[in-house]
Order: structure tokens, then C-alpha cells, then sequence
């Protein structure tokens, strides 16, 4: 575990990414709303505060950057771990590490654990107290919702900031400086890229500066050898193979796809539905999974306006069994068409979301009345009197009666038919 890796030099193979990784706020591109002059983010760096915070953001975003600024800027000792492979003896010896360093020159130390998310309860538990003493500060990167994935003591002790992914100017910026730095980046290669082959680049990093550097250092391997230094779109085509998909089907990306999903079908947007339908195919996403979100949709939102929607998604619950991938895009899509047109109306969930309320909110729970009363047992009718007063409705003379209980008399769930 290296855990003071140098700033000032970087090892001649060190990855293209690692060695234009900015070592102050000059280089550093995006998260404006963060770290621009006199925001939240930037001023509590800049000040010297000693508290500590977690960065959460997609990949490529700044993260790691961010934390070895603000250990540099605090003056302070630096120290990385990855929770991938990182425990708590590798926490102990940070902390000895830590108490070494203010013991011998006053000098502070920052803790940063990458994809803090992957640590246990235990081993997040472990950096509490050291966070409380001030033996450290810790800074925690992670690609998942840290209310999810942090436990609640170590996040009570910590401000959380969220990075968004870079903009396609950023990375292209970003990559226009790697062809151009002759110390660091790829300045003195003589390397040209095409206008298409630069677009690809940046289409396919999907916001990360990372991915966007690891794609023009191997394209810059592939003609190295080469007398023409041209790299066209061909070459950068052979490279990515396939365009990058953000999605994680297993954390945060997985739900907010399938909010996205959900909330275009609500909106009859067929368009944004299919879209984001294709986006949960291309990461991965459990055909079975999205078909519960269409079931779920077709009778919250559309519900009896169309009951045939329910009826299709069904259906098509059965094909998509029957026949896997790629084929069941095909029912998957017609589907999500359907239910995005279908007319709308939301009376289903209203209503008995509203029963239970009254119910397990209110404290309207009563008994049911006598004349409502099951009658399928000797005594029922002659003994207790259940039933005696009920009105069969397909009888000729029977009378309007009530079937709620007489504590809620009038009480309506359901609109007229045909009204909302």
C-alpha cells in the first residue's frame, strides 16, 4: 500500500491519466458548482478546515483529484487506500502513520479510502473514532448514493458533496492538453487526431476524463511505430469496440434508470421510455426487472383507462421468458409503446392507497357490519342475527344499503366511473 505517493514525480510508465492528474485548481476541469471562487467546496479546502468529507460522483469525475488537492493545499500528509482490498489493519497502520507524522512535525493527515462504499459496517466503523480525536481526516470517494451505502454514524460526521460527470467540452479541453503537454502528456509524439476520431473519443468517455485518456494513450501506442502519427476514426473505432453504457446494474445507476423509465411511461413520453429502455438492455438489466416496472406502471397510471395494457405487459412477461435477448427487446419495446400512449389515469393506486391510510394511519379499522356478515354456518342467522338485514341486489325489491362500515358512512375511495 503506498501511502505517500509523490506529487511533484511521476514514474515514466505511469498511465497518461495518472500523470495529467492536476496537482492544484489550475487544470482542474468541471465541478463548477463545487470548487468554483467562493463555493462551498473550494472555501472549505482553501480555509484549511480540518473536516472531513465524502465526494460522490460517477467515475473519471475528479474524485481522487480532489482529495489529493486538499491534502496538499492543508499542507498535510496523504494517505490512499482502496476498500477493494484495504481492511482494518490497513486502517491501523494509516493511524500509526497518522500519529507519526503530528508527533514529529505537526503535521496533519488525510485518510482517503476510493470506493469507501465497499467497506463493511465494521470497517467503516473502524475509522469513527480517529475521526472524532482528529487523528485523521478522512475523505471518502464513492459511485454510490452514500445514504445507501455509508453507515449513518460515520455519514453524520461527514459532508457529503456530489460531482457530476465532466461535460463533452470538458474532456475534449482535457484531451486537447494531453496532445499538447510535452512534459507530461503527448506533446512531443507529434500526434494528430481527427475531428472524427476525437468525437468518438468523447462520445464514448460518457463524461469520464479517465476513460477519455485511456482511449487517446492507446491510440497513441497503436501509431507509435508508425512514420504517420495520423490517428483516424478507423483506429479509435478498433480501440472502444463497443460504445461504454453508464449504467451499474447492481447500485445507484440501476434505480435511477428505473425511476427515469417509469416516470416517462407515466408521462407519455414513448420516445424518453424507449430511450431509457434501451439504455437498461445495454448495461445489463434483467429483462424481468423491467417488465415488473411496466406491470407496476400499467396499473398504477393507466389502470382502467385502458385495462388491456396490464393484459399486453402480461403477455409479454411470458414471451420475454420464452425468449431472452436480443429477441425480447422486441416485445420489451412494443410494450413500453403501448403503455407510454395508453391513456392515463391513477384511481387504482389512489384509492387504495387512501383505504389504508384511513386504516393503518388514522385508526379507522372497524368490524364489519351484522347484515355483511358471512351466513355459511349453522347459528349464523338464527342465533346471531348476521345477515338477517342484508338486501340481495339482483332481487327485484331490493333497497339501496350501505357496505361500509356506519363509521364511514359517505366515505369515498373511488371516483364516479368515467371521472377522476
Amino acid at each position: 500500500m503506498e501511502l505517500f505517493p509523490e506529487f511533484e514525480i511521476k514514474a515514466p510508465l505511469a498511465p497518461l491519466a495518472d500523470r495529467l492528474r492536476p496537482e492544484s485548481w489550475k487544470g482542474f476541469a468541471g465541478q463548477e458548482h463545487l470548487v468554483g471562487e467562493g463555493l462551498p467546496l473550494r472555501d472549505l479546502i482553501e480555509s484549511g478546515s480540518r473536516l472531513s468529507f465524502i465526494l460522490w460522483g460517477p467515475p473519471g469525475a475528479g474524485k481522487t483529484t480532489l482529495a489529493r488537492i486538499a491534502a496538499r493545499l492543508t499542507e498535510s500528509e496523504f494517505c490512499e487506500i482502496s476498500a477493494v482490498n484495504a481492511g482494518v489493519a490497513d486502517i491501523r497502520k494509516v493511524i500509526e502513520v497518522a500519529r507519526q507524522a503530528w508527533k514529529s512535525n505537526n503535521k496533519g493527515t488525510v485518510l482517503f479510502i476510493d470506493e469507501i462504499h465497499r467497506f463493511n459496517k465494521a470497517q467503516q466503523d473502524a475509522v469513527l473514532p480517529h475521526i472524532e480525536n482528529g487523528t485523521i481526516r478522512l475523505i471518502g470517494s464513492t459511485t454510490e448514493n452514500p445514504s445507501f451505502e455509508v453507515i449513518p454514524a460515520l455519514r453524520s460526521r461527514c459532508q457529503t458533496f456530489r460531482l457530476e460527470s465532466l461535460e463533452r467540452a470538458q474532456i475534449r479541453d482535457i484531451l486537447d492538453r494531453a496532445l499538447i503537454d510535452s512534459e507530461k502528456g503527448l506533446g512531443k509524439s507529434s500526434l494528430q487526431l481527427s475531428g472524427e476520431a476525437m468525437g468518438l473519443i468523447v462520445s464514448h468517455a460518457n463524461g469520464d476524463a479517465r476513460r477519455a485518456l485511456n482511449v487517446l494513450e492507446a491510440a497513441h501506442d497503436v501509431v507509435s511505430s508508425r512514420e504517420d502519427k495520423h490517428v483516424n476514426l478507423t483506429i479509435i473505432e478498433g480501440i472502444i469496440q463497443k460504445a461504454a453504457t453508464l449504467y451499474d446494474k447492481k447500485g445507484t445507476e440501476h434505480y435511477d434508470h428505473a425511476s427515469a423509465f417509469q416516470k416517462s411511461l407515466r408521462g407519455s413520453d414513448a420516445d424518453a421510455a424507449i430511450y431509457w429502455l434501451a439504455k437498461m438492455i445495454s448495461g445489463g438489466e434483467d429483462p424481468r426487472f423491467i417488465v415488473r416496472r411496466l406491470l407496476v406502471t400499467a396499473a398504477e397510471d393507466v389502470g382502467n383507462a385502458d385495462p388491456n395494457a396490464f393484459i399486453l405487459v402480461q403477455a409479454v412477461a411470458n414471451a420475454v421468458e420464452k425468449l431472452g435477448f436480443p429477441e425480447a427487446r422486441i416485445p420489451l419495446a412494443q410494450a413500453v409503446i403501448y403503455v407510454a400512449q395508453a391513456p392515463k389515469e391513477n384511481s387504482a393506486i389512489v384509492a387504495i392507497d387512501q383505504a389504508l391510510n384511513d386504516i393503518q394511519k388514522k385508526g379507522l379499522s372497524y368490524p364489519v357490519p351484522d347484515h355483511l356478515k358471512d351466513t355459511h354456518y349453522k347459528d349464523a342467522k338464527s342465533k346471531y342475527g348476521f345477515g338477517v338485514d342484508y338486501k340481495y341486489p339482483h332481487d327485484e325489491d331490493s333497497e339501496e344499503q350501505e357496505y361500509l362500515p356506519n363509521q364511514l358512512k359517505g366515505r369515498r375511495y373511488v371516483p364516479p366511473f368515467g371521472k377522476k
